[in-house]
Protein backbone atom coordinates (compact mmCIF):
# COMPACT_ATOMS: atom_id res chain seq x y z
CA UNK A 1 0.00 0.00 0.00
CA UNK A 2 1.67 3.24 -1.17
CA UNK A 3 1.72 6.57 0.45
CA UNK A 4 -0.31 8.22 -2.41
CA UNK A 5 -3.04 5.05 -1.91
CA UNK A 6 -3.53 5.89 1.76
CA UNK A 7 -2.82 9.62 2.04
CA UNK A 8 -6.56 10.59 3.36
CA UNK A 9 -7.43 6.89 4.73
CA UNK A 10 -7.15 8.10 8.52
CA UNK A 11 -7.82 12.10 7.68
CA UNK A 12 -8.57 13.73 10.61
CA UNK A 13 -8.36 10.88 13.03
CA UNK A 14 -5.92 10.75 16.59
CA UNK A 15 -3.91 7.56 17.39
CA UNK A 16 -1.82 6.94 20.04
CA UNK A 17 1.01 4.69 19.83
CA UNK A 18 3.13 3.63 22.07
CA UNK A 19 6.84 2.42 21.58
CA UNK A 20 6.94 5.20 18.84
CA UNK A 21 10.57 6.17 19.63
CA UNK A 22 12.14 3.27 17.06
CA UNK A 23 12.00 0.32 15.31
CA UNK A 24 8.51 -0.68 14.09
CA UNK A 25 6.94 1.84 16.21
CA UNK A 26 7.97 4.42 14.71
CA UNK A 27 7.77 2.77 11.21
CA UNK A 28 3.85 2.58 12.20
CA UNK A 29 3.80 6.61 13.34
CA UNK A 30 4.99 7.53 9.45
CA UNK A 31 2.78 5.19 8.29
CA UNK A 32 -0.53 6.18 10.11
CA UNK A 33 0.79 10.16 10.03
CA UNK A 34 1.24 9.89 6.06
CA UNK A 35 -2.13 8.79 6.17
CA UNK A 36 -3.59 11.96 7.39
CA UNK A 37 -3.61 11.01 11.24
CA UNK A 38 -2.06 13.40 14.24
CA UNK A 39 -0.26 11.12 16.24
CA UNK A 40 0.52 10.98 19.85
CA UNK A 41 4.28 8.94 20.13
CA UNK A 42 4.80 7.59 23.25
CA UNK A 43 8.27 5.92 24.43
CA UNK A 44 10.05 5.64 27.94
CA UNK A 45 13.22 6.18 25.27
CA UNK A 46 13.07 10.26 26.03
CA UNK A 47 16.46 10.86 24.17
CA UNK A 48 15.43 8.73 20.86
CA UNK A 49 12.06 9.70 21.04
CA UNK A 50 12.23 13.32 20.72
CA UNK A 51 14.93 12.98 17.83
CA UNK A 52 12.41 10.49 16.09
CA UNK A 53 9.65 13.78 16.57
CA UNK A 54 12.08 15.87 15.27
CA UNK A 55 12.60 14.39 12.15
CA UNK A 56 8.46 13.44 11.36
CA UNK A 57 7.77 17.34 11.71
CA UNK A 58 10.44 18.05 9.31
CA UNK A 59 8.90 15.92 6.90
CA UNK A 60 5.58 17.85 7.88
CA UNK A 61 3.67 15.11 9.72
CA UNK A 62 1.53 16.10 12.83
CA UNK A 63 3.06 14.39 15.59
CA UNK A 64 4.16 15.06 19.26
CA UNK A 65 6.06 12.65 22.01
CA UNK A 66 4.61 11.97 25.17
CA UNK A 67 6.54 9.84 27.81
CA UNK A 68 5.48 7.12 29.09
CA UNK A 69 6.71 4.02 31.18
CA UNK A 70 4.14 1.14 31.10
CA UNK A 71 5.31 -0.74 34.58
CA UNK A 72 4.27 2.22 36.10
CA UNK A 73 0.13 3.06 36.33
CA UNK A 74 0.65 6.50 36.89
CA UNK A 75 3.05 7.32 34.27
CA UNK A 76 0.35 5.52 31.89
CA UNK A 77 -3.06 7.90 33.31
CA UNK A 78 -0.36 10.53 32.84
CA UNK A 79 0.69 10.10 29.13
CA UNK A 80 -2.67 9.38 28.02
CA UNK A 81 -4.41 12.59 29.98
CA UNK A 82 -1.72 14.46 27.56
CA UNK A 83 -1.69 12.97 24.54
CA UNK A 84 -5.37 13.30 24.39
CA UNK A 85 -5.42 16.57 25.76
CA UNK A 86 -2.81 17.17 22.40
CA UNK A 87 -4.97 15.63 19.84
CA UNK A 88 -8.08 16.97 21.56
CA UNK A 89 -9.61 13.38 21.67
CA UNK A 90 -8.69 9.78 20.58
CA UNK A 91 -9.73 7.85 17.65
CA UNK A 92 -7.24 5.05 17.73
CA UNK A 93 -4.57 3.04 19.99
CA UNK A 94 -1.61 1.14 18.85
CA UNK A 95 -0.63 -1.35 21.68
CA UNK A 96 2.86 -1.78 20.27
CA UNK A 97 5.39 -1.13 23.31
CA UNK A 98 7.29 -4.35 24.63
CA UNK A 99 10.25 -5.88 25.44
CA UNK A 100 11.59 -8.96 24.68
CA UNK A 101 14.67 -9.18 27.15
CA UNK A 102 13.91 -13.16 28.30
CA UNK A 103 15.35 -14.73 25.16
CA UNK A 104 18.14 -17.20 24.87
CA UNK A 105 17.29 -18.99 27.95
CA UNK A 106 15.03 -21.87 28.79
CA UNK A 107 12.25 -22.35 31.08
CA UNK A 108 14.10 -23.35 33.60
CA UNK A 109 16.96 -21.07 33.09
CA UNK A 110 14.69 -18.11 32.98
CA UNK A 111 14.68 -15.75 36.39
CA UNK A 112 11.20 -14.67 37.91
CA UNK A 113 12.58 -11.37 38.27
CA UNK A 114 12.92 -11.15 34.28
CA UNK A 115 9.24 -13.40 34.09
CA UNK A 116 7.88 -10.74 36.05
CA UNK A 117 9.51 -7.57 34.54
CA UNK A 118 8.51 -8.74 30.87
CA UNK A 119 4.95 -9.53 32.14
CA UNK A 120 4.21 -6.03 33.64
CA UNK A 121 5.32 -4.19 30.61
CA UNK A 122 3.79 -6.75 27.94
CA UNK A 123 0.63 -7.44 29.51
CA UNK A 124 0.00 -5.48 32.55
CA UNK A 125 0.99 -2.50 30.58
CA UNK A 126 -1.38 -3.21 27.59
CA UNK A 127 -4.29 -3.47 29.68
CA UNK A 128 -3.65 -0.70 31.60
CA UNK A 129 -2.69 1.61 28.53
CA UNK A 130 -6.10 0.14 26.50
CA UNK A 131 -8.22 0.64 29.86
CA UNK A 132 -6.88 4.67 30.32
CA UNK A 133 -8.00 5.50 26.82
CA UNK A 134 -11.26 3.81 26.74
CA UNK A 135 -13.19 6.79 27.76
CA UNK A 136 -12.24 8.85 25.01
CA UNK A 137 -11.78 6.18 22.50
CA UNK A 138 -15.92 5.53 23.62
CA UNK A 139 -16.29 9.45 22.85
CA UNK A 140 -15.30 9.25 19.26
CA UNK A 141 -17.90 6.95 18.25
CA UNK A 142 -15.40 5.12 15.64
CA UNK A 143 -12.72 3.85 18.21
CA UNK A 144 -10.03 1.16 17.17
CA UNK A 145 -7.51 -0.52 18.75
CA UNK A 146 -4.76 -2.47 17.90
CA UNK A 147 -2.21 -4.96 19.40
CA UNK A 148 0.58 -5.63 18.74
CA UNK A 149 1.44 -9.34 19.05
CA UNK A 150 4.16 -11.63 17.67
CA UNK A 151 3.62 -14.69 15.35
CA UNK A 152 5.87 -16.74 17.97
CA UNK A 153 2.93 -18.06 19.78
CA UNK A 154 1.42 -19.21 16.73
CA UNK A 155 4.51 -21.56 16.01
CA UNK A 156 6.19 -21.90 19.87
CA UNK A 157 9.23 -20.39 19.33
CA UNK A 158 11.84 -21.99 21.34
CA UNK A 159 14.06 -20.25 24.53
CA UNK A 160 11.84 -17.41 24.73
CA UNK A 161 8.96 -18.45 27.09
CA UNK A 162 8.02 -14.72 28.91
CA UNK A 163 7.82 -12.97 25.79
CA UNK A 164 5.78 -16.13 23.74
CA UNK A 165 3.25 -16.40 26.71
CA UNK A 166 2.94 -12.22 26.71
CA UNK A 167 2.21 -12.42 23.40
CA UNK A 168 -0.30 -15.16 23.49
CA UNK A 169 -1.84 -13.37 26.32
CA UNK A 170 -2.27 -10.16 23.83
CA UNK A 171 -4.16 -12.11 21.53
CA UNK A 172 -5.76 -13.41 23.89
CA UNK A 173 -6.98 -9.76 25.54
CA UNK A 174 -7.94 -9.03 21.79
CA UNK A 175 -10.53 -11.59 21.50
CA UNK A 176 -12.26 -10.86 24.98
CA UNK A 177 -11.47 -7.04 24.43
CA UNK A 178 -13.34 -7.25 20.98
CA UNK A 179 -16.51 -8.87 22.27
CA UNK A 180 -16.53 -6.42 25.33
CA UNK A 181 -15.89 -3.31 23.45
CA UNK A 182 -18.26 -3.96 20.43
CA UNK A 183 -21.43 -2.45 21.96
CA UNK A 184 -19.25 0.79 21.86
CA UNK A 185 -18.74 0.75 17.93
CA UNK A 186 -15.05 -0.11 18.87
CA UNK A 187 -12.73 -2.40 17.01
CA UNK A 188 -9.79 -4.34 18.97
CA UNK A 189 -7.46 -6.73 16.47
CA UNK A 190 -3.65 -8.18 16.53
CA UNK A 191 -1.12 -7.62 14.26
CA UNK A 192 1.32 -10.74 14.46
CA UNK A 193 4.64 -9.98 12.77
CA UNK A 194 6.94 -12.44 12.05
CA UNK A 195 10.62 -11.72 12.87
CA UNK A 196 11.36 -7.81 11.28
CA UNK A 197 14.76 -6.00 11.11
CA UNK A 198 14.57 -3.44 13.62
CA UNK A 199 16.87 -2.43 16.86
CA UNK A 200 14.96 -5.07 19.37
CA UNK A 201 15.51 -8.27 17.18
CA UNK A 202 19.34 -7.44 17.07
CA UNK A 203 19.90 -9.88 19.46
CA UNK A 204 18.71 -12.54 17.50
CA UNK A 205 21.14 -14.98 16.55
CA UNK A 206 21.79 -15.56 12.96
CA UNK A 207 20.55 -19.12 12.89
CA UNK A 208 17.02 -18.12 13.64
CA UNK A 209 16.65 -15.11 11.33
CA UNK A 210 18.04 -17.61 8.77
CA UNK A 211 15.18 -20.11 9.74
CA UNK A 212 12.59 -17.22 8.87
CA UNK A 213 14.26 -16.53 5.76
CA UNK A 214 14.40 -20.17 4.67
CA UNK A 215 10.59 -21.30 5.89
CA UNK A 216 8.89 -17.94 4.35
CA UNK A 217 6.90 -18.48 1.60
CA UNK A 218 8.10 -15.37 0.51
CA UNK A 219 12.08 -15.64 1.38
CA UNK A 220 13.38 -12.38 1.79
CA UNK A 221 13.97 -10.39 5.18
CA UNK A 222 10.93 -8.94 6.48
CA UNK A 223 11.32 -5.08 7.45
CA UNK A 224 8.88 -2.65 9.54
CA UNK A 225 7.05 -1.25 6.47
CA UNK A 226 6.04 -4.64 5.58
CA UNK A 227 3.88 -4.41 8.92
CA UNK A 228 2.50 -1.04 8.42
CA UNK A 229 -0.49 -1.62 5.91
CA UNK A 230 -2.17 -4.15 8.06
CA UNK A 231 -1.66 -1.48 11.28
CA UNK A 232 -3.58 1.45 8.68
CA UNK A 233 -6.00 -0.67 8.08
CA UNK A 234 -6.72 -1.85 11.26
CA UNK A 235 -7.39 1.63 12.44
CA UNK A 236 -8.99 2.78 8.97
CA UNK A 237 -12.76 2.51 8.46
CA UNK A 238 -12.06 0.01 6.24
CA UNK A 239 -12.31 -2.27 9.27
CA UNK A 240 -15.38 -1.34 10.79
CA UNK A 241 -16.97 -4.69 10.75
CA UNK A 242 -13.28 -6.74 11.68
CA UNK A 243 -13.03 -7.36 14.91
CA UNK A 244 -11.13 -9.68 17.22
CA UNK A 245 -9.01 -11.12 14.63
CA UNK A 246 -4.99 -11.93 14.74
CA UNK A 247 -3.05 -10.81 11.46
CA UNK A 248 0.00 -12.45 10.88
CA UNK A 249 2.17 -10.50 8.73
CA UNK A 250 5.07 -12.74 7.97
CA UNK A 251 5.57 -13.54 4.89
CA UNK A 252 4.22 -16.87 4.97
CA UNK A 253 6.27 -18.58 8.16
CA UNK A 254 3.09 -19.23 9.93
CA UNK A 255 -0.30 -19.61 8.35
CA UNK A 256 -2.62 -18.31 10.66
Amino acid sequence: MSVASTATLLAGRRILVTGAARGLGLAFVAAIAEAGAAVAMADILQEQLGKSVAALKERGLKVEGFAVDLADPASIKACVAAATGWLGGLDGLVNNAAITNSGGKSSEQLEVEMWDRVMDVNVRGTWLMTNACLPALRASGRGAIVNLSSDTPLWGAPNLLAYVASKSAVIGMTRSLARELGGDNITVNAVAPGLTLVEATEYVPQARHQTYFDRRAIQRDQLPEDVCGAVVFALSDMSRFFTGQVMAVNGGFVLN
